[in-house]
């Protein structure tokens, strides 16, 4: 019996250490952190995800996105949905990049809430996560950092530059949104309408229509609006490029350039030499080479374990006919691309 015993309990253990045996690690397979999966060339893979990627300011941040690539060793892959309306299109870019296991996502949100649900994906699959130039109406923890103009301030700063071009006798102006959902140019608006209150000889006619995302579509919407209002508009904010380019040309149209003062957010060449012939009025600028270095360089630091701020500002500046020769303003007015 003792015999017997022995030999059942030795046969069991060495079942036991065969089954054991045949099963491999649990990690053996799929990697649960970067670091395993960076052990082939050693070098961090980087989605940076615009809104779109014809507008110049885009092209801006894209360079300085690559510049900081360059400095921390990563591969910086620059995507963005072809129009800046088409929020399922950038949602399937972010789902794209986690497929492709990258590193680390910077995401400039086209929308404030339907971007939500992607980023709380990537942080479940342990991708962190860098929001910049727009915000994202997430729990903080859902993110590593945001890397922004501040975009309320920038409204702020053009409800001054419109005031200065009115003078004393102040005037009827136009605040021309852009789109629904998107954070930046939302606080650029409320920014600006918070700014006018202090000028009591300026009143707001209209802060209720949307431009839409493109130049086309703005240069109908300002042609709109200026059916409505006809001589009664004296100025006209735009919170960003492609809808200042339109309203711009709509001015133009109607013979309106110097008379119905424009402010306008973000450069591009046209609305630069505008600013210098004085058909706009001020350029309320951002620094986007800066929003798309520091959006890198703040997931490069996240990753190897440095602090990081959460709110990093990128500063905001403005450009008038008189300033724009000065060596800041001029180079905000034409920043690098690529």
């Amino acid at each position: 019996m003792t015999c017997f015993a022995s030999f059942t309990k030795t046969a069991i253990l060495i079942s036991l250490i065969a089954i054991s045996g045949c099963q491999p690690p649990k990690d053996s397979t799929q990697p649960t952190n970067k670091s395993a999966k960076q052990e082939g060339d050693g070098q961090l893979h980087f989605a940076v995800i615009p809104k779109g990627e014809t507008a110049i300011f885009w092209q801006s941040v894209k360079h300085g996105a690559d510049r900081a690539g360059e400095e921390v060793g990563a591969r910086i892959t620059f995507k963005g949905p072809a129009k800046e309306s088409d929020r399922n299109e950038q949602i399937n870019v972010v789902q794209g990049f986690l497929n492709a296991q990258v590193d680390g996502i910077c995401l400039a949100p086209l929308d404030a809430d339907a971007l939500i649900r992607p980023v709380e994906e990537a942080g479940r699959a342990g991708v962190p996560v860098v929001i910049f130039d727009s915000g994202l109406n997430a729990d903080k923890e859902a993110t590593v950092a945001y890397v922004a103009t501040d975009n309320f301030r920038g409204g702020q700063i053009a409800a001054e530059a419109m005031a200065k071009s009115l003078g004393d006798s102040g005037g009827k102006v136009i605040c021309l949104r852009y789109n629904k959902g998107s954070d930046s140019t939302h606080q650029r608006e409320e920014g600006f309408l918070d700014g006018l209150k202090q000028f009591d000889n300026i009143q707001v006619i209209s802060s209720d229509q949307y431009s839409g995302t493109t130049t086309e579509s703005a240069i109908d919407k300002a042609q709109t609006l200026l059916n409505r209002y006809g001589d009664d508009v004296d100025g006209i904010f735009a919170a960003c490029e492609p809808n200042a380019e339109g309203v711009l040309r709509a001015i133009r149209d109607r013979g309106l350039q110097g008379k119905v003062k424009l402010v306008a957010f973000d450069s591009s060449d046209s609305l630069r030499n505008a600013l210098a012939d004085g058909e706009v009025a001020a350029i309320v600028l951002q620094d986007p080479v800066q929003i798309g270095y520091l959006a890198v360089k703040t997931l490069a630091d996240h990753l190897k374990g440095k602090p990081v701020e959460t709110f990093i500002d990128t500063g905001v500046y403005v450009a008038t006919q008189d300033n724009m020769d000065d060596e800041t303003i001029s180079r905000l007015l034409n920043p690098p691309k690529s």
